[in-house]
């Protein structure tokens, strides 16, 4: 029960090669709005977690300690939905956010141009120049999205498990591709791959619940979790902050231990 992740450009038949495997896999098929709503009950707005997920970093330079929030209840809200397994996400930076569990195909697919300028002038009703000028602004913001959070090359082949050029496949080739990859013994669950997920779901439930409690709600901590047992790792105000984690933290479910030996006050402090 392997879950899917599909990094592409804009218009470049993401939307429709999920469908087509979750339909050949009977799994869930889930995007980015569905993660949106789900992190936005949180109690944060919608459009400021689109934005947080689009907008290039001179956006975000004017917003400072409000991207880690909305990462942390975005990579939240992704992990419980994903957890149980047989699903899709095309979305930003699923391959990221879940980095570390065994059983996420992480793939990408990227489209000749010609493919995605025409499906910009469908869809928006632009011009060739105009279509054409979209989809490089919007490689470019996120590009520089993904450089900015993660510090990594969006583009860099490392980052996934395969790479398919629609150049030469279409849909349906990739779709059965990636259909047959899913089934590989290498993208099967296992005690320790499920552990993993459910390790990851529960350190950014932690998180979550931190950026949204009124007395930690300014902290940018390191999360860790193993089995129940949570390690917070990172720089507080005082011994008072320190009491306020434990407090949160311990209201979690699925918490049965917490660590906090290094949540240490900053120098000065």
């Amino acid at each position: 029960m392997a879950i899917i992740t599909i990094s592409r450009g804009s218009f470049s038949g993401g939307k429709i090669l999920a469908e087509c495997l979750a339909d050949t896999l009977g799994y869930r098929c889930i995007d980015r709005d569905v993660i949106v709503e789900k992190a936005a009950a949180y109690g944060v707005s919608q459009q400021d977690l689109r934005d947080a997920l689009q907008k290039a970093p001179t956006f975000w330079d004017r917003f400072g300690h409000k991207k880690y929030v909305y990462l942390t209840l975005f990579q939240a809200a992704l992990a419980e939905e994903v957890r149980a397994g047989k699903a899709v996400y095309h979305g930003n930076a699923g391959h990221l956010l879940l980095r570390g569990v065994s059983h996420v195909l992480r793939s990408r697919i990227v489209a000749p141009l010609e493919f995605r300028t025409s499906m910009v002038q469908d869809r928006l009703k632009l011009s060739r120049p105009e279509a054409f000028a979209y989809i490089q602004k919007m490689d470019a913001d996120r590009r520089k999205w993904t450089q900015y959070l993660y510090g990594v090359d969006w583009g860099d082949p490392s980052l996934y498990d395969v790479v398919i050029n629609l150049e030469s496949v279409d849909i349906r080739e990739a779709c059965e591709i990636l259909a047959s990859m899913a089934k590989l013994k290498c993208f099967e669950e296992t005690p320790a791959s499920i552990q993993t997920m459910e390790d990851l779901a529960l350190a950014s439930r932690v998180r979550a619940g931190l950026v949204m409690d009124q007395e930690t709600s300014m902290l940018e901590v390191e999360v860790m979790a193993q089995k129940g047992q949570v390690a917070v790792r990172g720089a507080i105000a005082g011994m008072a902050v320190r009491r306020e984690v434990e407090r949160v933290a311990l209201k979690v479910t699925g918490v049965t231990g917490l660590n906090l030996d290094e949540l240490l006050p900053s120098r000065g402090v």
